[in-house]
């Protein structure tokens, strides 16, 4: 079942998707996709590029960054950056569970200024918490 969880009027994040959820994400207005999951993280989950068909067919915009357990690398949060501000609309990005996409997010916007309060309310709106990535929040604010 389609999760959708909106963060704010341009990104929503949710656990993983399907090809045959895609009509359904562009029904709800979502213009690009971003796949915050590598392949192969679970057995029988869909790839990409199953994925990336189904959005390219449906004519949404596609974008793999995945994030594994290695965690987060500044490409990482340029790439994030750069899918949401290249889409033209509204982005549903997704991993396993949501978290990492959120959490991808929040560096991005947090690098681009945004306020670490502010976005820490609007990942707990969506169900997660922000908490722990506080301090990395604050340091790419200050451009560290």
């Amino acid at each position: 079942m389609l999760d959708i969880r909106r963060i704010d009027d341009t990104v929503a994040v949710a656990p993983q998707i399907a090809p045959e959820d895609i009509a359904a994400i562009a029904a709800a207005g979502f213009v690009g996709i971003v796949n915050n999951r590598p392949d192969g993280e679970e057995p029988g989950q869909p790839t990409g590029d199953a994925i990336r068909a189904a959005a390219a067919a449906a004519g949404l915009r596609y974008t793999a960054i995945p994030v594994t357990q290695a965690g987060f690398s500044h490409p990482q949060v340029d790439a994030m950056a750069a899918a949401l501000a290249d889409a033209g609309g509204p982005v549903l990005a997704y991993c396993r569970s949501g978290t990492r996409s959120c959490n991808l997010w929040a560096l991005a916007a947090a690098k681009a200024g945004g306020d670490a309060d502010t976005l820490g309310a609007q990942a707990a709106g969506a169900g997660y918490d922000l908490t722990n990535l506080r301090p990395v929040m604050d340091a790419l604010a200050r451009g560290a």
